[in-house]
């Protein structure tokens, strides 16, 4: 199984944020650093995102992310790509699939993250519903470039609209949304996701990618690296631990050599 360690790059806040304090050409310049030392540290892949925009736009069609937002990403997601020679991904906060495919299309890179593909969550933005043929539709108007959508299985951060079964979500998410592998997390972001979950999870999709993306440092990463197909690796990444710190290059060497003994 090829599996792949993603790091993160946090975006600084981008113009229309509303905790926008600097030009975007510093925000630029602190995202090509953290690539920098994810890539040195010896990740496969990196995934950018605009987490420095809270709080967030749904990313629906009546509240998307305004058009500077994808217009970043795209930016930074190029220029980290052409910068460290790895594959990048797009993951455009809160939900907005349609931007992060427009921005990753652009970019040239190979995965988009989308919080909510099927089903219905309750998030501290409010209730957003998944868009999977929305998505569908506009990612095959992309060629060549069509990136793989990750998709969050009952993400972090919210709780579903009404109860739902992990094993029947978890298939239908891989059979019924477009998505190309899901992703597991804890209940906010840095928390580990709870293994049981995961093994639920992996035992009902079979082959299906299964991806996890929050909670995973030297003393989780090695178990979950057995089991996943990838993981998606930010706080742990940072100088001391703490999300919006720079990234800690001695930190992403530290998980790699302890992913790698596992074998």
């Amino acid at each position: 199984m090829q599996r792949t360690f993603m790091g993160v790059v946090h975006l600084g806040a981008c113009p229309s944020a509303s905790s926008a304090d600097r030009p975007f050409e510093a925000v630029l310049e602190a995202a090509l650093a953290d690539a920098a030392a994810l890539a040195r540290g010896g990740v496969d892949a990196i995934m950018v995102e605009n987490f420095g925009d809270a709080p967030f736009h749904k990313g629906t069609r009546d509240d998307p992310a305004p058009p500077d937002v994808p217009a970043a990403l795209a930016v930074a997601a190029r220029e980290i790509r052409c910068a460290t020679g790895v594959p990048v991904g797009v993951n455009c906060l809160r939900n907005d699939g349609m931007a992060a495919l427009g921005a990753a299309a652009v970019a040239g890179a190979a995965f988009v993250r989308v919080n909510v593909l099927n089903g219905a969550m309750v998030t501290d933005q409010g209730i957003l519903d998944g868009e999977g043929a929305r998505l569908a539709a506009y990612r095959k108007q992309l060629a060549p470039c069509r990136p793989v959508i990750l998709a969050d299985l009952l993400v972090k951060h919210a709780e579903p609209l009404a109860p739902v079964d992990p094993r029947t979500a978890a298939r239908d998410l891989a059979e019924r949304s477009g998505a190309g592998g899901l992703i597991l997390t804890g209940a906010r972001t840095g928390e580990a996701c709870d293994l049981d979950l995961v093994r639920t999870v992996r035992d009902a999709v079979g082959s299906f990618p299964v991806w996890i993306g929050s909670g995973v440092d030297t003393v989780t990463g090695p178990e979950l690296w057995r089991i996943c197909d990838g993981l998606i690796v930010g706080t742990a990444l940072k100088q001391g631990g703490r999300v919006l710190a720079p990234v800690d290059e001695e930190r992403v060497a530290a998980l790699r050599a302890a992913l790698d003994a596992t074998g």
